[in-house]
């Protein structure tokens, strides 16, 4: 799970994307990284990035297709990518929370976003100013709002086609640290990977 920025031509503030792939080392993400936003003429960087293999109290495992386990427990859940926008009083901008969540669809995904603490705190009443302030789960890929995605569905596509997630309960494991800070994607092709 990768953030990308850029300022892409004609823009006046740095724009921001997520990108999910698959791979052993993060220089090998970069091709599928520079396709998913070529408006950006590869003049991208990563702003942070999170290995996921424990979401929720479950692992999470990249598995190829043809040796997926067939059990009920490995199906019953997928892994969903929300992206919650909200505001503040007096603050002009739109703040946004990006969440994972294991759950059985899309119904379930959003009833659990709305208990987070971002939904609650970035809601401020309708007033002449604040015309529609309510967080929200924000836009996803350009489609409408309360839209979210699988996280299987919004591979690339020759990853999808190989690969699918094992999703299984792991009370031991322990969430993915976030690695933060800005790095140009040449670094990672000189070094192979991020600091971090």
């Amino acid at each position: 799970m990768i953030l990308l920025g850029c300022k892409p031509k004609g823009r006046h503030t740095e724009q921001h994307d997520i990108f999910f792939g698959i791979g052993l080392h993060l220089k090998d993400l970069l091709p599928d990284i520079i396709q998913s936003w070529p408006e950006a003429e590869g003049k991208l960087h990563i702003d942070a990035w999170r290995t996921v293999t424990h979401v929720e109290g479950h692992s999470i495992a990249i598995v190829e297709k043809s040796r997926m386990v067939a059990s009920a427990s490995a199906k019953e859940n997928a892994l969903f990518f929300l992206n919650l926008g909200g505001y503040k009083e007096n603050e002009f901008e739109e703040f946004h929370y990006k969440m994972l969540v294991v759950e059985k669809d899309l119904d379930a995904a959003k009833a659990k976003a709305k208990k987070a603490l971002f939904y609650k705190h970035t809601t401020i009443e309708q007033s002449a100013n604040n015309q529609d302030a309510t967080s929200h789960i924000d836009d996803k890929y350009g489609i409408d709002v309360d839209d979210m995605y699988n996280i299987q569905d919004i591979l690339p596509d020759h990853l999808k086609e190989k690969y699918g997630l094992e999703i299984l309960p792991d009370k031991e494991g322990t969430e993915d640290p976030y690695h933060l800070g800005y790095t140009k994607l040449d670094e990672i092709l000189l070094t192979g990977k991020l600091a971090g």
